[in-house]
């Protein structure tokens, strides 16, 4: 690793641990472990589940590629509605993101719709697609992995949906999903030569954990271990890399 990547991580663990701050006055070590990582994890998969679907507008838009929309079976070329629809429509085909082995996000469950929507649910309500009322913070975390966890088998029993029975201000639970959205998980494979998306997220975990055990008094190093799969963190990781 050079300087420049470990500067990287540096600033990373700093910014994500700014995050864990912000919950530690209303939550014990254990309770915003589960809470960030919850996060961390949806974070990473919303960023994938974008970056699939920019390589597929690209693709649409390549005549040489196999996916390739061509512009000029539509009357009004690239402006024409119907082309505009087709496109959107083939951008929430979710074989196009489970053969590139990407997590299908639903929309509920999308990073831009947790951020768009974290403040419409702090003292007001926000129907789904579905029909679910959501009123706090919490429940739209909650319906997001909900949501993420139904439409992907892998992910069945594994996430921690327990957001809406925390006792924490709901504002705090909005200010780290902004945090969050800042951290740039896939930064690594554009900037970096040794680096992957998977190499950052697995570096968060164990900075995490390490912190957290500190603060739980326990030693950092039990917890980062794939064999104990009742762990929440440790199934995430495993999943992640089957």
């Amino acid at each position: 690793m050079n300087n420049e990547e470990q500067n990287f991580l540096n600033e990373l663990e700093k910014k994500l641990w700014t995050a864990a701050d912000k919950l530690r006055s209303t939550l014990d070590a254990a309770q915003y472990k589960h809470t960030v990582l919850g996060l961390v994890f949806l974070k990473y998969v919303s960023d994938a589940f974008d970056i699939r679907r920019e390589e597929l507008k690209k693709q649409f838009a390549d005549e040489d590629n196999e996916y390739f929309i061509d512009p000029s079976d539509f009357a009004a070329g690239t402006e024409d509605p119907e082309y505009i629809e087709e496109v959107n429509a083939e951008l929430e085909a979710r074989d196009f993101y489970t053969e590139k082995n990407v997590f299908w996000v639903p929309k509920e469950a999308r990073w831009s719709y947790l951020q768009d929507n974290n403040k419409v649910v702090i003292g007001g309500e926000l129907e789904t697609e579905t029909g679910k009322k959501l009123r706090s913070v919490g429940q739209l975390i909650d319906n997001a992995l909900e949501a993420i966890e139904k439409d992907n088998s892998k992910l069945k029993g594994v996430l921690n949906k327990q957001y809406t029975t925390l006792k924490i201000d709901q504002s705090k639970l909005a200010e780290l999903i902004d945090l969050i959205a800042t951290v740039p998980f896939f930064l690594g494979e554009e900037h970096h030569a040794t680096m992957n998306s998977k190499d950052i997220l697995g570096h968060v975990y164990e900075y995490f954990l390490g912190q957290f055990a500190l603060a739980e008094g326990k030693k950092g190093g039990q917890y980062y271990n794939c064999r104990k799969r009742h762990y929440f963190h440790a199934k995430i990781h495993c999943k992640l890399n089957s």
